[in-house]
């Protein structure tokens, strides 16, 4: 048996380790719901019953529609568990100080919510078209929803972050979404087990960029969304067909919004998102406080020289 002797490594040390590899500060958030997959992994391990009543299958939500919501925190291999829990602590480290717990913990119910109406959807699709009773009939679950959508916050805050992938190669971090939609769609032509996970990371990637571009409340300026041209639908996508994503974009948004973005009592709701040369109320806020900050110190020079009123010096 390997252990370390407490007589060579102190408590400190350990801990100085912990931090260096970076498994440490994780949040209390992010802890619970670790052990509520750990819970989700172990009872249908135990009672494999439960997992017809808590995993999304096809044809049982309905009546148990609840397996729409359960479904997300339930995983059903221990490398899976294992991935979701490293990917939600990492995650809570780096976004829920930016974001708050609770807005935090909304994106993660919206996001698999999403997701999984979005599998139930391509599931029963597949049936009526392809007619295999399979799509109705498999157990569907895992957190990977959220996971994908948790990249797209990560690609929100730090976009110019540099991330090494394999290796030497190194990418930004705006791109991590991007890697995985594009892999996952790679790995479904040679697999037959694609529905238990392409549909998770394309909905939970998509939910998760309808969270945070529309729903998600900033804590600062009591905004919602994020309209920002940098965060457009169009940047998942390489320059060369942003102009032809663009276009079917605006074409979603107003179908969805009409002309109107979100509305709010500190902006024009005639703006579209995607509209050039946006601005939020915030920018308008700031450059409302320059031009009053810029009024004071010209009075406060015209007060200290009363004899020249036509000049002063900023």
């Amino acid at each position: 048996m390997f252990f370390v002797p407490s007589s060579n490594i102190s408590t400190p040390e350990i801990q100085s380790l912990l931090t260096m590899v970076g498994l440490t500060g994780f949040t209390r958030l992010s802890k619970g719901l670790s052990a509520v997959l750990f819970i989700g992994y172990v009872v249908p391990l135990l009672f494999p019953w439960t997992t017809n009543y808590v995993a999304l299958v096809p044809v049982k939500t309905i009546p148990l529609a609840w397996n729409v919501i359960t479904a997300g925190y339930i995983e059903q291999s221990l490398f899976g568990l294992i991935l979701s829990i490293f990917g939600l602590l990492i995650s809570g480290k780096l976004l829920e100080p930016l974001w708050t717990a609770r807005e935090f913990m909304k994106f993660i119910i919206f996001v698999n919510t999403f997701t999984l109406f979005g599998v139930y959807v391509t599931a029963v699709t597949f049936y009526y078209v392809t007619r295999r009773e399979a799509f109705l009939s498999m157990q569907l679950s895992g957190f990977y929803g959220v996971l994908s959508g948790f990249l797209v916050g990560v690609k929100q805050a730090m976009p110019d972050q540099e991330v090494k992938i394999l290796w030497n190669f190194h990418m930004k971090a705006e791109w991590l979404p991007s890697l995985l939609v594009l892999t996952s769609i790679v790995l479904s032509f040679f697999t037959s087990e694609a529905m238990r996970y392409l549909p998770f990371v394309l909905f939970g990637t998509y939910g998760g960029w309808i969270y945070l571009r529309y729903l998600q409340k900033n804590p600062e300026t009591n905004l919602s969304g994020d309209p920002h041209d940098e965060f457009a639908f169009s940047t998942f996508f390489p320059l060369i067909i942003r102009p032809v994503i663009e276009v079917l974009a605006l074409g979603l948004h107003k179908l969805l919004c009409g002309k109107k973005s979100i509305p709010h009592k500190d902006y024009d709701v005639s703006d579209s998102f995607l509209e050039p040369g946006f601005e939020t109320a915030e920018a308008s806020r700031r450059r409302e406080r320059g031009a009053r900050a810029l009024d004071e110190r010209l009075q406060d020079a015209r007060d200290g020289d009363p004899t020249d009123e036509g000049h002063a010096i900023v």
